[in-house]
């Protein structure tokens, strides 16, 4: 599910539903997309005013394959902590 090119999808997890009652919202994103492309395509797509931007670079997962060797599942990716202006929301909800 890719919404746009820097957007690739929200993540909806406890700890960012929790993040969604103060007015932040998180979105796993491209890893070459700077903070005033993500910020234009929130405001773009959900039609928000973005306050504030915070990107992470999240490493990526090893699994053991066997006993001795390791292979990486998912590789490095970055997220963005999007803080709207005061009073604004966003509906993300989960498509069962």
């Amino acid at each position: 599910m890719r919404i746009s090119n820097v957007i690739i999808k929200p993540i909806v997890t406890e700890k960012s539903t929790n993040l969604g009652q103060t007015g932040r919202y998180v979105f796993e994103v491209n890893k070459n997309s700077p903070k005033g492309s993500i910020a234009n395509e929130v405001s773009r797509i959900y039609g928000v005013d973005v306050v504030e931007v915070r990107t992470i670079r999240m490493p990526g997962k090893q699994r053991r394959v066997s006993r001795t060797s390791r292979k990486t599942v998912k590789t490095l990716w970055k997220k963005a902590i999007v803080k709207l202006k005061e009073g604004q929301t966003i509906d993300i909800t989960v498509k069962s």
